[in-house]
């Protein structure tokens, strides 16, 4: 009949024989119909196959369900393809097991199934045992790594083949096998030496106190520091009322409550104390507990409720019973979670006693803010900044916005008096006052970061401010200070600051480098500036601009005189001569540079005795000055040989050889 046909009832429903629906479910197979082999086999009657096909339709491979169903038809050779097929090399182990083919289900456990391989082993050797192999049952035993157990099961009824292969194998917990099996047997010496053998200490102290050797069993205790052997010892010491020793092996078997019991049962109050702290929290609390009902070693319970967390308890207790020196150490583990009263409590304890750094902590942990800087202020405590931290108030709750930055400025105000300049800055910063800030950052000299904080904030007042500070510094010789006055200053809105700045600059050119023309620019600036500037009394800002104009006037002249020197030096002299009777003519034009410059010309030109007389003349208007400011060292020697002119060293003023010859050269003149 073909199958491939539909699987409606109609085409089975003219009785078969039970053979043909066996043919038909081994057709099955072959074609891989699941659908139609059920019903073939409830047809059969064959409800275990029914059940295993049933049970196998968890496996996600359709050829592992064929395989299964294979197996309850007897097809073999067919399941064995299909397991191989679909590669369920452990369903085929599980196969080869089943049909006792052992030597190809270890191959398959071995090369496919090596997650069974040691399940496979004692399925193996329990199948030799059971047939009577035991000397290869044991080899796979061990394979199986079950020996320790089953090897000694399969050979209790032949102990002496036991017996070697416990000396053989020489493995701890074979030994402990058969010493217990000794122990059994009433061997207690064997039995012994074979408990030693497998380190098992609770066994040798167990068989050494039932035959009495306690001093034996205490030494094992003692040396090797088994918990278990020193449990048992102390119940042995406890049932004989030996109390010292019951404690003593309770506490090296960390058995820290029996122990505690002992000591508060006999009145052992020393060594509770010792034991308690070794504890949990809940055997230090009864410590504690036990020590207060007596009323006894107060100090012993303060510690034992501080240890045990019970913080408070602990501080009641020691300001009941006056333990001030166990206060100290609990006020160390007290925080912001602490209850407040506490806290107070404490941190008046530490003011009587004058440990007010301790007393500022525990006042900032109970958020008494303003008294805890009262105490800094007045007992001169410095503030760190992990201090200053913590009394930053950040959640709204604890204070309003306002009295939050009155503290923060407070907190600030103290750091100033104490020098902490960049923490008072920070602190004044979170306070919104950015113009204290500033002036406690410039008090602290750092550059960088006023410049940075000048920046940041872009104040008119910190522009200025800022640019008034780098006016401090050494300026002249770093171009990038130079630049940033002006920019703050330019930023600032100061236009009047800025032109006094200018001012400076061109008298430093003057001054230092007799570089008439930066200054004459500078000046320039200066006068624009002034110019730019609102101010009421514009009566003196006239002044000031006709004072910049008279200034910029002279320099002018005198830059043109030594421009046009090169092509007329006869005019440029004029001009300079002309300059010289100019009314205030210096500072805008120092005296020294015009007459260096007659001095100058003079000895170029050969006219030593006019440029000896400009000399003096300069000398006597500037009495205190050093000539060589202003004349070269060239023309000076020139002079010197010429006329005979000798040169002091300490101001290098010009002093003739003998009066005669000056007078003789001045009438030749």
């Amino acid at each position: 009949m073909p199958l491939q046909g539909s699987t409606h009832s109609s085409h089975f429903s003219f009785p078969c024989s039970e053979a043909v629906w066996e043919n038909m479910a081994r057709m099955c197979v072959k074609t891989r119909r699941l659908d139609v082999a059920r019903v073939c086999l409830g047809n059969m009657g064959n409800a275990r196959a029914a059940k295993a096909l049933r049970e196998v339709e968890t496996e996600p491979e359709p050829e592992a369900q064929v395989a299964m169903l294979a197996i309850q038809l007897g097809m073999l050779e067919d399941a064995e393809k299909l397991f191989k097929c679909c590669q369920r090399y452990d369903l085929l182990n599980n196969f080869y097991q089943a049909s006792g083919q052992w030597k190809l289900a270890l191959e398959t456990a071995e090369s496919h199934d090596r997650i069974h391989l040691r399940t496979t082993y004692y399925n193996h050797a329990k199948y030799l045992e059971s047939i009577g192999n035991k000397t290869l049952a044991l080899t796979y035993y061990e394979k199986s790594d079950t020996h320790r157990v089953e090897v000694p099961r399969m050979l209790q009824d032949d102990t002496s083949s036991l017996e070697i292969y416990v000396n053989k194998m020489k493995d701890k917990n074979i030994y402990k096998w058969w010493a217990q099996y000794l122990e059994s047997q009433s061997d207690m010496d064997s039995a012994l030496r074979f408990y030693e053998s497998a380190q098992d200490y609770l066994s040798l102290v167990r068989v050494h106190c039932y035959m009495g050797n306690i001093q034996k069993a205490s030494e094992i205790a003692n040396d090797t520091g088994d918990r278990a052997a020193s449990y048992h010892l102390a119940r042995h010491y406890e049932g004989h009322e030996d109390i010292k020793q019951a404690v003593h092996f309770y506490t090296r078997a960390q058995a820290y409550n029996n122990a505690i019991r002992l000591c508060k049962e006999n009145g052992l109050d020393d060594q509770l104390m010792n034991l308690a702290l070794l504890s949990n929290a809940e055997d230090m609390m009864e410590a504690a507990c036990y020590y207060e009902e007596k009323e006894t070693h107060m100090d012993r319970a303060v510690a034992l409720y501080h240890k045990a967390g019970y913080v408070s308890k602990a501080l009641e207790l020691a300001f009941a019973t006056q333990q001030f020196s166990a206060l100290q150490l609990i006020a160390e583990d007290l925080n912001e979670y602490s209850d407040p009263a506490l806290l107070a409590r404490c941190s008046d304890f530490f003011i009587t006693h004058s440990q007010y750094e301790k007393a500022v902590e525990l006042l900032v942990a109970a958020k008494k803010y303003h008294q805890a800087l009262e105490l800094c202020v007045n007992q001169s405590l410095t503030i760190t900044e992990e201090l200053a931290e913590r009394m930053t108030v950040t959640d709204s709750k604890d204070l309003s916005e306002e009295a939050r930055k009155e503290l923060l400025e407070r907190i600030a105000d103290c750091c100033m008096r104490q020098g902490n300049y960049h923490l008072a800055t920070k602190k004044y910063t979170q306070a919104g006052n950015k113009l204290k800030a500033m002036r406690a950052l410039l008090k602290s000299g750092d550059t960088e970061k006023i410049i940075f904080f000048a920046n940041v904030c872009r104040q008119k007042e910190l522009f200025i401010m800022a640019a008034n500070y780098l006016q401090s510094l050494d300026w002249r010789k770093n171009p990038e200070i130079l630049k940033t006055i002006i920019g703050f200053y330019t930023k600032g809105r100061a236009p009047d600051l800025l032109a006094g700045f200018y001012e400076a600059c061109a008298q430093v050119e003057i001054d230092d480098y007799q570089n008439y023309e930066k200054a004459l620019d500078a000046l320039t600036e200066a006068f624009k500036c002034v110019s730019k500037a609102k101010d009421p009394s514009a009566g003196q800002q006239e002044v000031r601009l006709a004072d910049l104009q008279h200034r910029i006037t002279l320099i002018k002249k005198f830059v043109h005189a030594r421009m046009l020197y090169v092509e007329d030096p006869g005019e440029a002299v004029q001009l300079c001569e002309a300059l010289l009777e100019e009314p205030e003519l210096d500072p805008a034009v120092r005296i020294g540079d015009a007459y260096g410059f007659l001095v100058e010309h003079h000895c170029q030109q050969g006219n030593f005795q006019m440029a000896y007389r400009k000399l003096e003349e300069l000398q006597r208007l500037l009495p205190s000055q050093n000539v060589r400011y202003y004349v070269s060292p060239a023309s000076l020697e020139s002079l010197q040989k010429e006329m005979g002119v000798l040169m002091d060293r300490g101001d290098n003023r010009p002093i003739a050889k003998e009066d005669d010859e000056v007078e003789e050269d001045l009438n030749v003149s």
